[in-house]
């Protein structure tokens, strides 16, 4: 069996799960040419490779056009998919990373998931890392996904509802059921994208795994 283990002992990211799903061995041209098949709208992937504290990974930003972001809605993301030219199975794993996050935002507001608007993570960047997850997930084809406990950070942040607590309400939300930590540094480590993606994907969180190492990807 092949499984897909993800350490987030420092948390966890969109961004920062495209990094680790390259480096792990998802060519760049696939991601870029696979997220080709729906209409996001204009935007660039920004690969780099290089060191942090001696060890190293590689970066994914995503580059946008200049303008203003889209805020948009569960039935916006439904549509979406729908025109596309994505596999099923990816469509199905986009649409549960954005229920989660849905879930979690409605609960948090008094509203239903399909009145809730996404703001950041309706964003075109969001949305890369989102799909780009599901397609990376697809690429490696692990019959299986693990996860440690997860680092959510501390401090605060800046998002649009005002200046929040890390973690983040969001965050904490989805994260229910989690084994989950805090405050290793003053600032968010793990956002509602990464989160979600973890909640939607992961089918066993522990830090004792037993299984033959193929192979590492780091960002």
């Amino acid at each position: 069996m092949k499984i897909l283990y993800y350490d987030c002992s420092a948390g966890i990211s969109g961004d920062m799960n495209l990094g680790a799903m390259i480096d792990l061995g998802v060519p760049a041209d696939y991601l870029t040419g696979a997220l080709g098949k729906i209409e996001l709208g204009g935007f660039e992937l920004k690969i780099t490779r290089g060191a942090r504290r001696g060890v190293r990974g590689t970066r994914v930003e995503v580059l946008i056009e200049e303008g203003p972001r889209d805020h948009r809605r569960l039935r916006d993301i439904e549509s979406l998919l729908a025109g596309s030219a994505l596999s099923e199975k990816v469509k199905k794993k986009v649409l549960d990373i954005f229920m989660e996050i849905a879930r979690a935002e409605a609960d948090i507001h008094g509203l239903d998931p399909y009145e809730v608007h996404f703001h950041e993570v309706g964003a075109i960047d969001s949305l890369v890392d989102i799909v780009g997850a599901a397609l990376c997930h697809e690429y490696l084809g692990a019959e299986r996904i693990m996860a440690s406990p997860v680092e959510l950070g501390g401090g605060w942040i800046d998002c649009a509802h005002g200046r929040l607590p890390v973690p983040a309400p969001a965050t904490l939300k989805i994260a229910e059921g989690m084994p989950v930590r805090t405050g290793l540094v003053p600032f968010e480590t793990t956002t509602p994208t990464g989160a979600a993606i973890l909640a939607s994907t992961v089918s066993e969180f522990t830090d004792r795994v037993s299984f033959r190492l193929l192979k590492t990807g780091w960002r």
